[in-house]
């Protein structure tokens, strides 16, 4: 899977993402984020900070955060 979603079960704005994704017919994994902020180790890892959602598309090494711009990168690059 080259495409990942890093999202927190609940969130609106992971909602949106996966929606976009969804409607481009993009195929991706989603990584389930514990809702406790401080214990999101994995997502500081790969974005640097501890919000989601992130977006982790391997192939094109990109990594990115905030709903709004990943659904633009979605919908311009992926679909």
């Amino acid at each position: 899977m080259t495409v990942r979603l890093y999202a927190l079960e609940g969130c609106p704005y992971c909602e949106t993402v996966s929606d976009a994704l969804d409607d481009a017919g993009v195929a991706y994994e989603t990584e389930w984020v514990d809702g406790v902020h401080s214990l999101r180790d994995e997502v500081k890892r790969v974005s640097g900070q501890r919000a989601v959602p992130v977006l982790v598309d391997e192939a094109r090494g990109v990594t990115m955060a905030e709903s709004a711009n990943i659904v633009e990168y979605v919908e311009r690059s992926l679909a």
